[in-house]
């Protein structure tokens, strides 16, 4: 009897949070209706206001082919929201005095370094986590790659910027990847223990963790899925520990609820008010007005975004990755606040309910935010349907690749990057990076598409390869930032060309005329070659027999029998092998 009672205490105290607010009445209906009009599975949403929870409830499904209802503990992934957890966790190191915001980030990590040698030695804390490193995002260094978030680190040399440091906003995951770095190297524990322990533990969140992988275990979590012709699809779970501080975290409503009251009440019981204060007021500008003229001017506190909605201060923090979209949101001035987490890939769902909430609690009149972005959106379809009915294309027809396709295949290294694999299989190519890639089909000249995702075969992706003077393809380029010059994936050799086997045969002396070139081993995986009164040189594996000169463009070296072929820009020569 006891427990029954108990238990219907707990659903009587759930229905009254679910009903409570006057403001709210018909947002059922308002809901079940977004999910229909925007094709969402499901979500959930815990609204706060004066310091407490007024309103609670899922919907949808978490399962959609199980029909398994998203409820207040379904656990989401809330992707950039994460942004400000990290900074919450640098915050309390500052308020102990551990750590300052504006001291430059090589005084705690030695090792960090840009491409930017002036942005090296003057980035800062604050600029880690407001934007303005000067790199635009270079996300696919992170995704779906193998490496550790250390070795991703180490990389960060590699990138090229796009703007000058601190001049303008340009949202960026690794400076926070780097941040939380910065948080475990101070604190002396990984970001995950030290989150926990400084924002988890003291706000009893329980049921939030940091991996997908952790989710999958327990019994209510949502399923990721995206819309793709219109139809709801299931897709992968995509696990981004290694960039965990900008985005990794998994929680539901009743957890996160409690974060934005947190916030709502400066920053109480975790940091203090004054760091609370520079988290939410302007630290970086970003420049240009949106469609909406319901939204001010936007600016970027320090792990959230700041701007007007219809007057009234907001402060709020998306987060999307791969089958999920969240939001966290807040009007500190109104004591109003929300989070929405919802199950659909790069969905507009959380935007729309929040301002719809907003509208009620505000007493304003409800702008019907479905219909006006819903009319944008099928204008820009019209549009692109329209150019593909007229043919515009940049394709120039009748053109054809410049070698047979099996000498396309190889292996392409970026330093920051890592290796792309073109693979030559049933007389076509295949592109594979991490995990992005599938078959190839020839565009124009040396340029050819693939798939940016096989699951959306109408989305896509160029490379175009480039040859040398001698003929052979040297490298290949990837548009994968639209502010930097195309990213440069240069040929490596087979793994083969890198052993003590097959190297060591190719050793010796050579004559040619009168002078002497000498082949010798460099430790156990490369060779060098010495040309008489010019130096010593790398050879760094082409193909075949095949080795460029490292340090002189154009100019390569070939073993054929007896004979080393030298392949230069001002013509081919050759030197005997010496008995």
């Amino acid at each position: 009897m006891p427990r029954r009672f108990l238990l219907l205490a707990v659903l009587c105290a759930f229905v009254a949070v679910a009903a409570e607010k006057p403001g709210l009445d018909g947002f059922d209906s308002f809901a079940d209706q977004i999910l229909k009009d925007w094709k969402c599975a499901g979500f959930a949403v815990a609204v706060i206001q004066d310091g407490r929870v007024i309103y609670s409830k899922g919907y949808g499904f978490r399962d959609l082919a199980n029909h398994k209802p998203v409820t207040t503990k379904t656990l989401f992934a809330i992707g950039s929201s994460t942004k400000s957890f990290t900074v919450t966790s640098l915050a309390s190191l500052v308020d102990a005095g551990k750590l300052d915001w504006d001291k430059p980030v090589r005084d705690y990590m030695p090792d960090f370094r840009l491409m930017d040698q002036f942005a090296t030695e003057r980035m800062t804390q604050r600029d880690l986590v407001t934007h303005r490193s000067g790199l635009p995002r270079h996300d696919l260094i992170w995704y779906d790659s193998p490496r550790s978030r250390n070795e991703i680190f180490s990389r960060l040399r590699y990138l090229e910027p796009s703007k000058d440091f601190r001049t303008t906003f340009q949202y960026q995951n690794l400076m926070f990847m780097t941040a939380g770095l910065l948080a475990s190297h101070v604190s002396g524990m990984k970001w995950e223990d030290h989150v926990r322990k400084v924002v988890l533990n003291p706000l009893a969140m329980s049921s939030t963790n940091f991996s997908v992988n952790d989710s999958e275990k327990s019994p209510d979590y949502s399923l990721p899925y995206s819309v793709v012709k219109e139809n709801i699809k299931l897709i992968p779970f995509q696990n981004i520990d290694t960039i965990g501080p900008a985005g990794s975290i998994n929680s539901n409503v009743e957890d996160m609820a409690k974060y934005v009251i947190m916030h709502m009440n400066k920053g109480k019981g975790v940091i203090s008010e004054k760091n609370e204060t520079q988290m939410t007021t302007p630290q970086m500008s970003i420049a240009g007005l949106g469609q909406d003229k319901e939204l001010g001017s936007q600016s970027y506190g320090m792990g959230f975004f700041l701007t007007t909605y219809r007057g009234h201060y907001l402060v709020h923090h998306g987060g999307n990755i791969d089958g999920f979209s969240a939001l966290v949101t807040f009007m500190p001035q109104d004591n109003i606040g929300m989070v929405i987490l919802s199950n659909q890939n790069g969905s507009t769902v959380p935007t729309v309910v929040s301002y719809n909430v907003y509208d009620r609690l505000l007493g304003l009149d409800q702008i019907d935010w479905t219909k006006r972005l819903k009319e944008r959106l099928d204008k820009a379809k019209a549009s692109e349907e329209d150019a593909k009915k007229k043919g515009y294309t940049a394709q120039r027809p009748g053109t054809h690749p410049s070698h047979d396709l099996a000498e396309y295949a190889g292996d392409y290294e970026h330093p920051a990057y890592g290796v792309v694999q073109v693979k030559f299989e049933n007389g076509g190519l295949r592109f594979k990076f991490h995990k992005l890639g599938g078959p190839m089909t020839h565009f124009h000249y040396d340029v050819f598409e693939f798939p940016r995702d096989e699951q959306d075969p109408e989305q896509k992706m160029k490379v175009q390869f480039h040859s040398n003077f001698q003929g052979d393809i040297d490298f290949l380029s990837l548009p994968l930032e639209s502010t930097v010059k195309d990213v440069v994936f240069s040929r490596v050799g087979d793994a083969k060309m890198k052993t003590k086997t097959f190297l060591e045969p190719l050793t010796g002396t050579f004559a040619r005329g009168p002078a002497n070139v000498v082949v010798a081993m460099k430790g156990d995986d490369a060779i060098s070659l010495t040309l008489p009164g010019q130096g010593t040189f790398d050879l760094e594996p082409v193909r075949g027999t095949k080795f460029n000169i490292k340090g002189l463009t154009g100019f390569s070296v070939e073993f054929l029998g007896d004979d080393l072929v030298f392949y230069q820009p001002n013509g081919t020569f050759s030197a005997t092998r010496k008995k």
